[in-house]
């Protein structure tokens, strides 16, 4: 039996994006999803988010847990007798939280994998550093709040990256059976991003040059949330 709804705080959710040949990406993308384009380039990264509170609706906030998860997403588009929508697909989640480890999949959907999360959190520095426990993955993020994203990114200010992102409240995970992703509908009571300025990151999701060859995945801007009271709910599995 898996909880129908769970509510709580997102108290820091870093928003790492990368710029993706479309080309690439759509590779990697199950049926029927096809890449969400701006200016003709996908976009996909790493959410790298801190929960607290997290608790059945109707339980006591007392009761709610607190965990660092991450999850690797790409920004995707799909149509169906309904029209077309958008949300993004999560071929890997990672979690510091055992409960989660255990729970995901089963007691609410998405599958999280065990990890290590070394986390630095003061109002003029950001620093995370992840490491997976199967070795697979490793995740590093050091950044400082910023008043304008860099000249370098796709997007010409905060309001279009804001905007491209915001719609992107559906999630399809990646499961270990193969034939089916898990949907989880994420609403957020107030959506507010600021920019981040990055020091250094590395994925070594992105930088795997079997997925990605060189120069097909690129640092594109980083974006913070804080203290934003959501909830999210199980939608129906997409069965591949």
């Amino acid at each position: 039996m898996r909880l129908p709804r769970v509510h709580g705080v997102i108290r820091r959710r870093l928003l790492v994006n990368f710029r993706v040949d479309p080309q690439v990406i759509a590779q990697q993308l199950p049926q029927p999803f096809r890449p969400k384009l701006y200016r003709d380039t996908a976009i996909a990264g790493i959410c790298l988010i801190r929960l607290e509170e997290i608790r059945p609706k109707g339980f006591p906030r007392l009761a709610g847990l607190s965990s660092e998860n991450a999850a690797h997403r790409v920004a995707v588009e799909w149509d169906d007798a309904e029209g077309r929508h958008e949300g993004v697909y999560i071929p890997r989640r990672d979690t510091g939280s055992l409960m989660n480890h255990l729970a995901g999949g089963r007691v609410f959907p998405g599958e999280h994998h065990r990890a290590t999360f070394d986390v630095s959190d003061t109002p003029g520095r950001i620093a995370l550093d992840m490491t997976s426990a199967d070795g697979t993955v490793h995740v590093e993020v050091v950044g400082r709040p910023a008043d304008a994203l860099p000249a370098s990114s796709l997007f010409p200010d905060i309001e279009a990256a804001s905007g491209f992102f915001e719609p992107g409240s559906i999630g399809f995970s990646a499961t270990a059976a193969g034939n089916r992703l898990d949907r989880v509908d994420l609403t957020t009571h107030g959506w507010s991003v600021a920019p981040l300025a990055i020091d250094r990151v590395h994925s070594s999701y992105f930088a795997d040059a079997g997925r990605f060859p060189p120069g097909s995945a690129t640092f594109d801007c980083a974006l913070v949330m804080r203290n934003i009271a959501h909830e999210w709910h199980e939608g129906a599995s997409l069965y591949l």
